[in-house]
């Protein structure tokens, strides 16, 4: 593989920290320990019935609740304390102790008879814990805040569900029925290549009807006969940081992805989002820093997509603007390597819904224009009307043109745009460590070195600009943003 495109290393941990590990228990058929007869035993008791196991309930009759005792039907009762049980003939046991003597005593029977155990509400004596669930069998969803906000996780629960489907359960039920299918008749990657056709089906038709097998058979009958078929890449917009800003078609193509190609301004949260088993590889191109030559991105997207993989090439902000997408597809395209491009917001928009200006006020701005701050020689760009560009008129955004600034700066007044007019720099724009500057054109100069230059900025110029209200920011003055208190969270 090309020398100068680098693996991800060190720059971001492929899974963050985890508080616990979600793990399932397959508990069709064994036998578990539930002890205590409250309103929460008998949920846990029912949980784990539901789930396949043969819940035995030891609690003396006088200290069932009036819930345990209409449910008993539904478990191996035995009337006596749960110090009679032997343990070692569970797989769990989940107990609700009133005192930490009891707690500690349960925990400590369950621990020598080797078996994973819980005391209700109390965590220092718990192995696993339950969270919330959200229940579309044969898919499970489970949510945990490590007992630090269970009604976080509640609420959790509530969104996730508004999100899923009912359907999804007949869904998951037919992929049960057509695994061995597809297992036994494609190779790997071709199975891939059906399970996300599969999903695209589950999450746009509904139901599954008597016609959906044979539909799913063909699918796989086509995706067999192109058994040598290359791979495809997919352009991806990551937005200008904040996650949230994603589109959900990009998630679906980070979460389809077999190799992504990242830039070095796309954050960690956006990368947090890919498929797990993905390589990640960092082709980051910053000005005066090391950075990946084109011809290298090129060749080496190529060579994946003619190895059948799924590509994604994630590029900050919006990949149509300023990321030289336009040489990257006519390079595939020379090569017959299909390629899809899913847009992104560009950092402009992002900047205007992020102090709340509006680029195109009717009253300053009929247009917006955005333009490259420098050439490939690191001067201004000379193929440019600067004429044209000092239109009062006009919103003008120049992207990395941080270095360049006193030059902009000095060219605008010189083709006659008043120096009293309206700028704004922003740097990091949507990101936690976003920063504001606002001034005039002839003081661009000092407040670009006022915000400094080892964040990407934009340079946003025109009457527009005066309409901010954003009291976060003084003008004349360096101002650091929290991202939350101007609608990013």
């Amino acid at each position: 593989m090309v020398a100068s495109v680098k693996l991800q290393s060190d720059r971001q941990e492929r899974i963050a920290t985890l508080a616990s590990l979600p793990v399932f228990f397959d508990l069709k058929g064994k036998s578990v320990l539930v002890a205590g007869g409250s309103d929460g035993a008998a949920w846990k008791a029912e949980l784990l019935a539901a789930a396949g196991a043969e819940v035995h309930v030891f609690c003396p009759t006088s200290e069932l609740s009036d819930v345990f005792q209409e449910k008993l039907d539904q478990f191996v009762y035995h009337d006596a304390p749960w110090q009679t049980a032997y343990f070692k003939s569970f797989a769990l046991a989940v107990g609700d102790c009133e005192t930490e003597e009891e707690a500690r005593g349960f925990h400590d029977r369950a621990s020598a008879a080797g078996i994973p155990v819980n005391v209700i509400d109390k965590p220092a004596f718990c192995q696993f814990k339950f969270g919330s669930i959200v229940n579309r069998s044969p898919v499970v969803i489970g949510i945990s805040t490590d007992g630090a906000a269970p009604i976080l996780g509640q609420a959790i629960r509530r969104r996730i569900e508004t999100l899923l489907p009912q359907s999804l359960k007949s869904w998951a039920e037919l992929a049960q029925t057509v695994r061995a299918y597809v297992t036994d008749t494609l190779a790997s990657v071709q199975r891939r290549n059906f399970w996300e056709r599969f999903v695209d089906r589950a999450f746009g038709t509904g139901e599954p009807d008597a016609d959906t097998m044979r539909g799913l058979i063909a699918d796989a009958d086509r995706i067999r006969s192109n058994a040598g078929s290359t791979g495809r890449v997919t352009l991806v917009g990551a937005g200008p940081g904040d996650a949230e800003l994603l589109t959900l078609k990009a998630v679906r193509a980070l979460q389809a992805a077999d190799v992504i190609l990242f830039d070095d301004l796309v954050s960690g949260e956006v990368l947090e989002l890919a498929r797990r088993e993905a390589k990640r590889m960092l082709v980051g191109k910053r000005g005066g820093r090391e950075s990946c030559k084109q011809e290298d991105i090129n060749a080496t997207m190529l060579a994946f997509a003619k190895a059948g993989k799924r590509v994604v090439r994630l590029k900050s902000g919006d990949p149509m603007i300023f990321g030289r997408a336009g040489e990257e597809i006519a390079h595939l395209n020379r090569e017959n390597i299909p390629v899809d491009v899913i847009p992104g917001i560009t950092a402009a928009s992002a900047m205007a819904a992020c102090l709340g200006i509006s680029l195109t006020h009717r009253d300053h701005a009929q247009s917006v224009r955005f333009i490259t701050g420098h050439s490939r020689h690191g001067g201004l760009p000379a193929d440019i009307d600067w004429a044209t560009v000092a239109d009062p008129r006009t919103t003008t955004v120049f992207y990395m043109g941080g270095r360049t600034a006193p030059l902009i700066s000095e060219r605008l007044i010189s083709e006659g745009l008043q120096p009293s007019t309206r700028v704004i720099v922003v740097s990091d724009v949507s990101r936690a460590t976003q920063r504001n500057w606002h001034g005039n054109l002839a003081n661009l100069a000092s407040g670009m070195e006022k915000i400094g230059y080892d964040s990407p900025v934009l340079i946003a110029v025109g009457g527009a600009l005066a309409a901010c209200g954003n009291e976060a920011v003084d003008v004349g003055n360096v101002t650091q943003v929290p991202v939350q208190a101007v609608g990013f969270h």
